[in-house]
């Protein structure tokens, strides 16, 4: 179901002036309808769809005319107007169309009249001699072209003229062009003027073919020829002219040929001469003179590329291609194309040519295809697929297959797809499916990696031309192979599709050859089964994409497998209701549901009353654990295909239970899908209801309803109406005090759809109205939401209001509204940096009330009183203007304070917050209408001019070299001295002397100056500043430094937003705008100058935020001398850098600061479809710096340009235009590292990241050689091919480094880098023998890198080697190396070398056995030569080899090895030559009888650590059943173990070694364990308990805790199990150890362990029948799990509701086989644990004692005076701190659900309470809290939500619990009283 838009169509009406009207009226008979009165009609309507109504009728009316009425004058004026009308439409006009097709139906006898008016017209068109008027003429005559036989009739008729005008045309444009030379918008205009005027010549010379070539046109000197050769000439220059649009060159290489094909004689000669222009082997001889005059430059220049390519396009596009007319010479040519577009492939990078390269080829298929229909045989052998072309088209598919751009991978796609039609139609009579090409292209595409996208859309192209069936037969695993990779979103696509051309492929093949249906359970099997298995149990991406991407088209292919999933799905969903991490076969189902009925193969009230799946089952979805089981279960109600379905009653109850439990949702995306989902359904209920209104309207109708019998459709509205009501009711009650960000944000986002969805069109009936359900304690609740300190909550609650600003804004009276605006302008002068965020919205909504001017503007600001007379004045604007004045007023005094003090400033009103206020205020302003001019134009000013002021006091601060530090905090006269540097430097604007002296602070330290030197500073020294009012306050660098950036931010943001306020289109009176072209130009000087200067990161980035606003606004603006403003900061900035002046002010350090976003700005602005000059030139000059020819020149340009090219190839905004440089950038980085300057190699290091970043994609997972971030050698150096020679030759040198005899270090610096780039590469079967960029002269250097002496570096070579070797080189080379390492007697042994050599053969072996190599001969051959070679350097890997690492290495090698050969050995029985030759292999790995205990008592710990990780994980293989069948020897290795585990244990110093030991512990099977123990270390069980509690007491390791209590637990339960006794001392301390673990403040481990605990005692102890363990404790652990599952962590929560899985699944086996919810989400869990609890107390009798405790829980253990107290101080300790921020738990809700609880026991049980004294201490406990918090909440300042926040909410959810806590205490005492009475009666 999706929401769709619907569109309006727009019709501009025509009108006609005053002597047409006077003509029609002249003509226009009253009494009957005649053509003139029609037309009269037509043109006084003023709707253009009125106008369409009435022109078709004109024809019928003229059919009905006799045939002497042709002559009659009234006829002949309505076609003269008709004429006029039809050439002054625009051409997108449909009046215009619809007025061509009308007259196409004239009837013969007024053709001739008809034409002579048209004529006449076009004739006045074709007068016009401005430029700029050509584009409505050019437009006519196409349009008088296409389809309309009166427009080609005067054409014809105007023959000449309109060759003429054509011929004019084209020269003048290129003429004012040339004029107009730097004004882009006047260039980009006339372009697209210039494109028309040759697109129109086209279709003239097309169109009107036989007119031209008449009789007449032959002779040189006649007119038409004449003209021919004057399109020719300009066609033929535009295609050479570089300067223009690519598209206007592309379409004129179209125009030469067609020019030239209509002018050349003899016609079959043309192929050649094409050919010859081609290959540029013109002879003059041949060529007509005409042509040599005309096209002069073709044929004696050397063409350039793009020229070349065009023409290609022209010839492909122009020339006819079928049924061979064009004889042998067309087939030639074809083969040149062909040659000559592969050859341009290596050479056109720029991304808009590569794609017009790749469109081209992909037309040269289609005319290789319509060719080969009547070709000669030789051709259908040159273009066999085994030729040369076939082949070279190949390499260029595979090299782009994965090209970056969109469009050349889908114009590759199609190229290959061609190219296997070429092939069917070259071998047409053989048997395909058995074409060895064909079967060579499948066997190389499976063996390549699935990462490749490629790889799917060329099986998908072959699946076509071979079916499925023949692929499966290679590999039937391929569908679950492809299903497997669909848990990366980048891939998923691309999989699907193929996976659908595979399905339905082989349905087909089986529809067709099987009769009957039997195969439909095969289909299954293959394309079915796999999803099931996935959907169930794969990870949470991957079932997210294939029920996204897959499911929904295998139900299209084949609707009737859906009751074949559900059927499967619905048997084990009980059994398998899944977990947190995996869906389960209930959320299959839930998903496999949701996506059918989403595409309307589905009726969910069929499957619910037929009892496929219940009520009870959608419940358990829709507060399942998983996530995206609820989200599928959600959008299972909401997503239908008809958008009117009406919603059921069943429906509504579910949603109502989905709001109770998932609006408090951590994650973002689960957020955003529920309010989208919830969005879908309310639209559903308002289009539905709209069907209903219509049905009760027209009640005869009603029989259209289906089961109208049941459901009334009065009935089905008031139903939505309540559910609407209800669900309104549900989001503003969690809006309460100390609800969590994620549940606002939830509400927030499903009530603003409400608001949008339910909004009244006039004169429609509404089911729901949000402004009905407002009143003013829900608007004080939105207010409230402005304190959030998530802005993302603020803008929703804004946007709310907005949405009902009617009523929010009648319900503040006007006290609040002075209270509010009061609060707002506090806020905005706060410390606290997020409170101006808030007065911002505060202010933007109060603008919109009539009253603020009387309430509360006039007693603040000065009044002016004529604004009030002025009615037309919108309420917003007046408002705005005044809220200005007064923030304008307040800034500009606390500017001049500042200048006094700085520091002052800082401290008690940073101006920040004034000014953000403003451009808030600024940004909701309508602009295009305002009505008070001039006030604004003089505010704009007064802004400006405050601005300046403003960033002149504070930018010294930001523009200093050290601005984190700036304020004499320290004492020490060497840091004193610093400063007085600093200060120096930045000299600011302080008139109190504060900065200038670096004083000593802190009165009463009484340091004198002389001691200072030996004393130690001073600790936590702040500056006290005394102010107006004498109060103290202490100031931090920290201060200073926020005030002063976060002003120069809001400066820049105003700025930026003042600037848009230029109008686009420059008048010729400036006084239009706001804000004046010289204003403009001082705000770019402004932040030129603040780009360039400021060192602090937050300053220079948000300046180049405002800087961006104003580049596209002068990209976009009419002046000529703001649109040459970029190109000349440029060309200043660059001249700056290159200068190097000593007297620069440029930051060199700090990644040259803000230059680069300076220079980024302005080339991100340049207009996408320019030819980008700006971006050439800068990347021009800064390549040239960054790699300086002559070493000597200075090192800070080279670092300025450095850094700058790193941003400028991180900027995503310059996208593919930057990728030409990437070859350079490169170079540029590999010679900066070589550099003996630090700064050089620094920026060096940055820009080769940013590079291999741009080249090879972001990095999106941890591992480093992942195959995703990598592409083959082919494609990359194809892509970049300048760096094959440079990355050969720095190899070269690096090597001869490397390579010296002597003993000493020499590393050459970019040895690194190069192997970091080659390694990013890989092989591919792909890569074929026509590549002219052979991989194999880097082999020897990449060998010899092995020998470096760093680690590294020969880690890296190792696995840099495996992309430059060919798949068949691999066993030759892998045994060369082998030969290469030393014998055991060779003298000298360098370990280095024999290193590299062993990774470098381990990396190539790696790489050889994973490649799908099928088992064959060569393959064995290979590796039997590679194992022989091995065997004769096996001395390394024993002890004659001193050296470990290298013993290592050698390991590794033969452990690959002989793993494969165990799976070669399963797959075939190898010959007897490998099996002998792997004998000393096989013996090598055979088990040694290893001793487990031995390696346990090793005095090395890591040793002992490594057994015991090994011991632990055969263990939980064999507790999961893996090891049981082939695992003997592991079996017998881990008996009589745990003896010797509990003796090391308690001796073992090492904490990681005893905590895995505790862990195996933990593990075994506590029988044995405890059997042991008395013999081993003489400890008794309760002995052994007593042991792990105190560990977990006295270890201070987290880890060992936790495994320590969760052993101790384990024995806990198995004392109790076998009626052991256990002390009530050691009870004791377990259970406060547990409730210890759950404390707040506690480790994420130590929660979980406590959680796994819980769940393990919850049979046992918490649900049991008996008390075990006593009422107080048991309720103690049942509170840990109230505890956790509220805790901030998701992981712990989720743990936690384990607790109550258990403890539901108890519940269900106890009461029998309802459907228990039990899967469930922490927030139901919660609300199941308080009924669970209260149905507990009840079972043990306990309920009197038990609800005094509950209680206890429900007041909470608050000290209110305390928290008070302690709250007071800290208010301003941290300027960041935003108090308490909870992301989940909700205090409100837990006592809400446990009084719901507690309620419901006290009414079933009738609850007595005799026992008075545990409740008059809570009723006396709780009345004195109640007094406190009415105290307290008194005591605090008016709207103290805005002032006093934290506080505030804190006594709200006090007030709040009291309350609760009361109301029950006196039910259970009213309950006792009456009782009481009742028995003394």
């Amino acid at each position: 179901m999706v929401l769709k838009k619907k569109k309006e169509i727009q019709v501009d009406a025509f009108f006609l002036d005053h002597q047409q009207l006077e003509k029609l009226q002249r003509f226009s008979k009253a009494e009957e309808q005649n053509l003139a009165s029609l037309l009269l009609r037509c043109a006084q309507l003023s709707n253009g769809i009125q106008q369409i109504q009435c022109i078709k009728q004109i024809m019928p009316l003229v059919k009905k005319m006799d045939q002497n009425s042709a002559c009659d004058p009234m006829v002949k004026a309505c076609l003269d107007i008709l004429g006029e009308t039809y050439f002054s439409l625009g051409t997108k006009n449909p009046l215009k169309k619809v007025l061509a097709s009308s007259l196409n139906g004239l009837p013969e006898q007024f053709m001739t009249l008809a034409v002579q008016s048209f004529v006449c017209c076009l004739g006045e068109e074709l007068k016009t001699t401005d430029v700029y008027l050509y584009r409505k003429v050019l437009d006519n005559l196409a349009s008088c072209m296409e389809d309309f036989s009166l427009g080609r009739a005067s054409i014809k008729n105007l023959f000449e003229e309109v060759l003429q005008f054509l011929q004019k045309s084209l020269l003048d444009i290129q003429e004012e062009n040339r004029k107009n030379n730097g004004n882009r918008i006047v260039q980009t205009q006339l372009m697209h003027d210039l494109l028309i005027a040759i697109k129109v010549s086209m279709m003239f010379v097309q169109k009107l073919q036989e007119n031209i070539q008449g009789s007449l046109w032959k002779h040189h000197e006649s007119f038409v020829w004449q003209s021919m050769c004057s399109l020719l000439k300009s066609s033929t220059n535009f295609l050479t002219d570089a300067t223009l649009l690519q598209t206007v060159q592309t379409t004129s290489g179209l125009a030469v040929i067609l020019f030239t094909k209509a002018m050349y004689e003899p016609v079959e000669e043309l192929p050649s001469l094409i050919s010859d222009l081609l290959l540029g082997s013109v002879k003059h001889a041949g060529v007509p003179v005409w042509f040599v005059n005309n096209c002069g430059t073709l044929c004696t220049e050397e063409l350039s590329d793009s020229v070349l390519l065009f023409l290609c396009h022209g010839a492909l596009a122009m020339l006819e291609w079928k049924n061979g007319s064009m004889g042998e010479n067309g087939e030639q040519l074809l083969l040149d194309i062909a040659s000559v577009l592969l050859s341009l492939s290596s050479e056109l990078k720029e991304s808009s040519m590569a794609t017009s390269l790749s469109r081209i080829l992909a037309i040269w298929t289609n005319s290789a295809l319509a060719a080969l229909v009547s070709a000669s045989p030789n051709l259908k052998i040159k273009l066999n697929g085994n030729s040369d072309v076939i082949g070279k088209l190949l390499e260029y598919i595979y090299t782009h297959w994965e090209h970056p751009l969109d469009a050349v991978r889908h114009q590759t796609k199609l190229i290959f797809k061609n190219l296997l039609q070429i092939h069917r139609t070259t071998i047409t009579g053989f048997n395909e499916k058995s074409d060895p090409f064909f079967a060579r292209l499948i066997k190389h595409l499976l063996s390549l990696e699935w990462h490749v996208k490629g790889k799917y859309a060329s099986l998908g192209c072959l699946v076509e031309c071979v079916g499925t069936e023949n692929i499966l037969q290679l590999d039937r695993t391929i569908p679950v192979q492809i299903l497997d990779v669909m848990n990366d979103q980048s891939l998923a696509p691309y999989a699907s599709d193929l996976l659908e051309t595979m399905f339905t492929n082989h349905k087909t093949h089986f529809t067709l050859s099987f009769k009957d249906s039997t195969w439909i359970d095969q289909w299954h099997d293959i394309w079915v089964s796999p999803l099931l298995v996935i959907l169930c149990e794969g990870n949470h991406d991957q079932t997210t994409y294939i029920i996204d991407y897959y499911l929904p088209k295998l139900l299209k292919c084949s609707p009737d497998s859906l009751s074949y999933m559900i059927r499967i799905l619905q048997a084990s969903a009980d059994a398998n209701q899944g977990s947190r991490s995996t869906r389960g076969a209930l959320g299959a189902l839930m998903a496999c549901l949701r996506t059918a009925r989403a595409h309307g193969h589905l009726e969910l009230s069929n499957i619910m009353s037929s009892g496929l799946v219940s009520t009870e089952c959608i419940k358990q979805g829709l507060v399942h654990q998983h996530n995206q089981v609820c989200i599928d279960a959600l959008g299972l109600l909401c997503e239908t295909h008809r958008s009117t379905e009406i919603v059921s009653m069943e429906e509504m109850q579910l949603i109502q239970f989905f709001m109770m439990y998932n609006l408090n949702s951590q994650s973002p995306s689960v957020r955003q899908q529920i309010g989208s989902l919830l969005r879908k359904l309310f639209c559903r209920i308002q289009e539905s209801s709209q069907v209903l209104y219509k049905l009760e309207k027209n009640k005869t109708k009603q029989e259209l309803l289906e089961n109208s019998t049941e459901r009334h459709p009065l009935g089905i509205l008031q139903q939505y109406k309540d559910f609407m009501s209800s669900v309104c009711d549900r989001l503003f009650e969690v809006l309460f005090p100390g609800s969590s960000h994620p549940t606002r944000f939830s509400a927030l986002t499903i009530l603003g759809s409400i608001a949008e969805i339910f909004s009244v069109p006039k004169g429609q009936a509404q089911v729901f109205q949000l402004d009905q359900e407002i009143d003013s304690t829900r608007v004080r609740t939105l207010i409230q939401c402005f304190t959030s300190t998530f802005e993302e909550v603020k803008v929703l609650a804004f946007g709310l209001l907005m949405k009902i600003r009617d009523v929010a804004l009648n319900l503040q009276d006007s006290e609040n509204l002075d209270l509010l605006f009061q609060a707002a302008m506090d806020l905005s002068t706060s410390t606290k940096p997020y409170d101006c965020v808030t007065a911002s919205y505060l202010l933007n909504f109060l603008v919109h009330h009539e009253g603020l001017q009387h309430i509360c503007l006039g007693k603040r600001v000065e009044h002016n009183p004529q604004m009030d007379e002025d009615t037309s004045v919108s309420t917003v604007e007046k408002n705005t203007l005044s809220v200005i004045k007064l923030l304008l007023v307040n800034v500009e005094e606390e500017i001049f304070q500042a200048k006094k003090s700085l520091l002052q400033a800082a401290a008690s009103f940073p101006m920040y917050g004034r000014v953000h206020c403003i451009t808030g205020v600024l940004q909701q302003l309508p602009f295009n209408n305002l009505t008070l001019v001039t006030e604004w134009k003089e505010m704009v000013a007064r802004l400006i001019l405050m601005s300046y002021r403003l960033s002149a006091v504070v930018s010294p601060v930001v523009q200093s070299s050290s601005p984190e530090g700036l304020i004499p905090m320290d004492s020490d006269s060497e840091s004193v001295g610093r400063l007085q540097m600093i200060l120096h430097e930045i000299q600011p604007q302080d008139t109190n002397d504060y900065f200038m002296q670096a004083k000593i602070l802190k009165e009463h330290c009484k340091v004198e100056p002389e001691k200072l030197s030996d004393h130690r500073p001073v600790e936590n020294i702040c500056t006290e500043m005394r102010g107006k009012e004498r109060q103290t306050c202490d100031v931090t660098a920290q201060m200073v430094l926020v005030c002063c950036w976060r002003s120069m931010k809001e400066v820049s943001l105003l700025l930026g937003t003042l600037c848009k306020l230029l109008p686009s289109q420059a008048t010729s009176e400036p006084s239009d705008g706001l804000i004046t072209v010289e204003q403009v130009k001082n705000i770019g000087d402004y932040f030129k100058h603040h780009l360039l200067q400021s060192r602090h990161r937050g300053a220079f980035e948000l300046a180049y935020a405002g800087f961006v606003q104003l580049t596209e606004m002068l990209s976009r603006c009419n002046s000529e001398s703001l649109c040459k403003m970029p190109e000349q900061w440029l060309s200043c900035v660059l001249e700056e850098i290159k200068s190097c002046d000593p007297s620069s002010t440029l930051c060199a350090t700090r990644r040259s600061a803000g230059i680069p976003f300076y220079i980024q700005a302005l080339l991100a602005s340049e207009p996408k479809k320019s030819k980008t000059d700006l971006l050439k030139m800068t990347m021009k000059e800064l390549m040239s710096l960054a790699a300086p020819l002559n070493e000597s020149s200075s090192v800070i340009p080279q670092v300025h340009a450095l850094n700058i090219l790193r941003a400028l190839f991180r900027d995503t905004r310059l996208g593919e235009n930057i990728m030409p440089y990437v070859a350079d950038g490169i170079q540029a980085a590999i010679l900066g590292f070589t550099s003996p300057v630090w700064a050089v190699r620094n920026s060096s290091t940055l820009l080769f990241s940013a590079l291999i970043t741009r080249i090879f994609g972001v990095k999106r997972g941890k591992d480093e050689n992942a195959k995703k971030n990598r592409m083959t050698g082919r494609e990359f150096f194809s892509r970049f091919p300048s760096l094959y020679p440079f990355l050969l030759k720095q190899l070269e040198v690096v090597t001869n480094t490397l390579n010296s005899e002597a003993e000493e270090l020499k590393i050459h610096p970019s040895l690194f880098l190069l192997l970091l780039i080659l390694g990013r590469l890989y092989p591919s079967p792909m890569d074929g023998t026509y590549s002219a960029l052979s991989m194999a002269p880097f082999i020897p250097f990449i060998i010899r890198c092995g020998h470096s002496p760093v680690y590294r570096s020969r880690e890296m070579s190792g696995r840099a080697l495996v992309p430059f070797v060919m798949v068949n080189e691999v066993p030759h080379t892998v045994v060369s190396l082998l030969e290469g390492l030393p014998d055991s007697t060779s003298p000298c042994i360098r370990q280095n070398n024999v290193h590299g050599t062993l990774l470098q053969v381990f990396h190539l072996l790696q790489s050889y056995l994973e490649s799908k190599q099928l088992v064959s001969s060569d393959f064995q051959q290979g590796l039997g030569d590679i194992i022989t070679c091995i065997r004769t350097k096996l001395w390394l890997a024993k002890r004659p080899n001193p050296c470990l690492v290298t013993r290592a290495a050698i390991l590794d090698v033969l452990v690959m090895l002989s793993t494969h050969l165990g799976k070669f050995q399963k797959q075939v029985t190898a010959g007897p030559d490998i099996q002998s030759s792997s004998s000393p292999v096989a013996k090598k790995i055979a088990k040694p009888p290893l001793s487990v205990v031995h390696l346990l008592h090793c005095e090395f710990h890591e040793v002992r650590l490594l057994a015991l990780e090994a011991i632990l994980l055969w263990l939980k293989q064999i507790n999961s059943k893996q090891i049981a069948e082939e695992g003997g020897g592991v079996l017998c290795l881990l008996i009589d173990l745990e003896g010797t585990l509990l003796t090391v244990a308690l001796k073992e110093k090492n904490l990681q070694c005893f905590c895995k030991m505790l862990e195996i512990l933990y593990t075994m099977d506590l029988r044995n364990v405890l059997l042991k123990t008395e013999c081993s270390i003489k400890m008794n069980p309760n002995e052994l308990l007593t042991w792990s509690l105190n560990i977990v007491d006295i270890s201070n390791s987290t880890e060992v805790q936790s495994i320590a209590l969760k052993f101790a637990s384990k024995l806990v339960i198995h004392l109790f199990q076998n009626h052991q006794q256990i002390s009530e001392e050691v009870l004791k301390k377990w259970v406060q150890l547990i409730d210890y673990f759950c404390g707040d403040e506690q480790q994420t481990e130590m929660l979980l362990a406590a959680a796994e605990v819980l769940k393990s005692i919850t049979s046992f102890i918490l649900t049991n029948e008996k008390l075990i363990l006593g009422l107080t404790d048991t309720l103690t652990m049942w509170k840990c799990v109230v505890l956790l599952l509220q805790n901030e962590d998701l992981v712990v929560r989720d743990a936690a509701a384990e607790v109550i899985q258990v403890a539901q699944s108890e519940r269900k086996s106890s009461k029998g086989t309802e459907f228990a919810l039990r899967i469930v989400n922490a927030p139901m869990a919660l609300d199941l644990a308080f009924a669970i609890l209260c149905e507990l107390l009840q079972r043990w009798g306990e309920i009197r004692a038990g609800v005094p405790i509950l209680l206890e829980w429900l007041l909470g253990d608050s000290d209110l005076k305390r928290d008070s107290e302690t709250s007071a101080p800290e208010e301003d300790d941290y300027l960041f701190d935003k108090g308490e921020v909870n992301f989940w738990a909700e205090e409100l809700t837990h006592v809400r659900q446990l009084s719901k609880h507690l309620l419901q026991l006290i009414s079933m049980t009738h609850l007595t309470l005799p026992d008075h004294r545990d409740l008059n201490r809570l009723s006396r406990i709780a009345l004195d809290q109640a007094q406190l918090v009415g105290h307290l909440l008194r005591a605090l300042p008016p709207t103290p939500e805005f002032s006093k926040t934290a506080e505030f909410t804190r006594l709200a959810i006090q007030n709040e619990r009291i309350s609760v806590c009361l109301k029950i205490l006196n039910l259970l005492k009213s309950d006792d009283t009456c009782k009481n009475e009742n028995l003394e009666k």
